[in-house]
């Protein structure tokens, strides 16, 4: 780990990738201009960003990857998603 906060192989990995979309949709999805995108694609978005940079610095450019690396940023953003519903959800005390 080498003091690092974080790295790319941390990144890399499905909870390396949730957890930063997870704190990068909540830091920005207040800010001018991102207000009005619906946070779900937002995050998507984001997914997609932190993946692709990640895929490229990782060394995993074949079109196969790119095409993967779609299907699972929507996996991401969902989960994301869900799971910052859920705890809003408890922290709320409410339950379904």
């Amino acid at each position: 780990m080498n003091g690092q906060f974080l790295t790319w192989e941390m990144l890399g990995t499905y909870s390396g990738t949730l957890g930063m979309v997870l704190i990068l949709t909540q830091l920005t999805k207040g800010l001018p201009g991102i207000r009005r995108v619906p946070t779900q694609l937002y995050s998507y978005l984001i997914a997609l960003i932190v993946m692709t940079v990640t895929a490229i610095f990782g060394g995993r450019t074949a079109a196969s990857d790119f095409v993967l690396l779609i299907f699972n940023a929507a996996v991401v953003a969902l989960s994301a998603n869900g799971g910052y519903d859920a705890m809003v959800r408890v922290i709320e005390g409410k339950t379904e």
